[in-house]
């Protein structure tokens, strides 16, 4: 198996703008210490890819900051590699890539110069533990043009979804495209397999025919005469598409058996900050939550989640929050059900709440 990865770091911004108005999707920070990029970038490097492209578009100082070298995730290398794909405009009119097809169209050049067989592409509102070479191996043995990763499931949302149904042999037979559907179906999760050079040859026919959408341009009308294929996914996926989605995700990973099952092989790599162990008060209570290094807590945890270098003031009470990096939270401040975005200082005596379907959110940097 020889596989290239591309990565896509900007595509579903709008999914969470309250978090992605500063850095892109890729960088938004999930789980305590890892960002989501850090996912599809783990899985890839844990499948044998040690050359990925991350097409980025704006707002990715942070995501540049995250990445470095990309030693984190053994991808420093001389020939491969992590390597950052610029947003390249078109000359005629100096936009920026406005869709998949075009950022595609800007890595063109990055894509002719590998030598890899296959291309896997993921976007960056996962979260997931996969082997990708399974995917691979199923894509060959199917002889498919394209394999989707799909997942079976129910979600209220399911308009901002491609649901896919299949044959007895697993080819696609229909797809539907930000469809009201009830109950639980087969959803593909923005992963997909390719052959390098179908896929070349696919961008060039799509542009020279002024196509706009990967999913409506080349899957939807050409699923009939190109053998598309559906892997289906049986371990954990969840798929950020909203704050809602978001903050219930983040909590989930306070189930034992789900944190296991995603992080128990200690194979989700992230940025390594060399923090100091937290420090807990003589008066602090912490009950079911995930608490980060570098933190002092000195009030009260209950069912939150803290980022790195957290402080918590005495007499403060959290509960069914995302406090993320830095933050300063104050004496007797009572948050429930609020996410604090990074370097947020909290003053004392302060009393913030939202609920699980809309959690209260603080932009980064806000003093309250």
């Amino acid at each position: 198996m020889s596989a290239v990865g591309i990565i896509f770091s900007n595509i579903h911004d709008e999914n969470i703008p309250e978090l992605s108005r500063r850095r892109t999707m890729a960088s938004v920070p999930f789980g305590g210490r890892y960002r989501l990029i850090d996912f599809a970038l783990s899985n890839m490097v844990n499948s044998g890819i040690t050359t990925v492209g991350i097409i980025t578009k704006s707002n990715y100082q942070s995501l540049m900051d995250h990445l470095g070298s990309g030693k984190d995730w053994d991808l420093a290398r001389k020939t491969g590699g992590l390597i950052l794909l610029p947003p390249f405009g078109a000359q005629e009119n100096d936009v920026l890539y406005r869709n998949r097809l075009e950022a595609l169209k800007g890595a063109m050049g990055f894509l002719n110069r590998r030598n890899e067989e296959y291309v896997v592409l993921c976007d960056c509102d996962g979260v997931y533990r996969m082997d990708f070479s399974d995917v691979i191996e199923y894509h060959e043995k199917k002889k498919a043009d394209i394999t989707l990763v799909c997942h079976d499931e129910e979600i209220d949302d399911s308009a901002r979804y491609t649901a896919v149904k299949t044959d007895q042999d697993g080819r696609v037979s229909d797809i539907k495209i930000n469809a009201k559907l009830s109950g639980k179906n087969k959803f593909y999760v923005n992963i997909m397999i390719m052959n390098r050079r179908f896929l070349i040859n696919t961008i060039f026919d799509a542009v020279a025919r002024g196509l706009n959408s990967f999913r409506r341009d080349i899957l939807m009308r050409n699923f009939k005469s190109l053998k598309i294929f559906a892997y289906d996914f049986k371990g954990y996926h969840a798929s950020i598409d909203s704050i809602g989605s978001y903050f219930k995700h983040n909590m989930e990973l306070l189930n034992k058996n789900l944190r296991d099952e995603l992080f128990g092989a200690r194979d989700i790599y992230t940025k390594v900050r060399d923090s100091a162990p937290s420090k807990y008060g003589e008066n602090s209570k912490i009950k079911n939550s995930l608490i980060s290094d570098g933190c002092i807590v000195e009030g009260t945890v209950e069912n939150s989640i803290l980022f790195r270098g957290v402080k918590v003031g005495k007499g403060s009470v959290i509960k069914n929050s995302i406090v993320m990096q830095d933050n300063l939270i104050g004496d007797n401040v009572s948050l429930n059900c609020v996410i604090t975005d990074k370097n947020v200082v909290i003053r004392d005596r302060r009393v913030l709440s939202g609920c699980e379907a809309q959690p209260y959110c603080i932009p980064k940097g806000s003093m309250i």
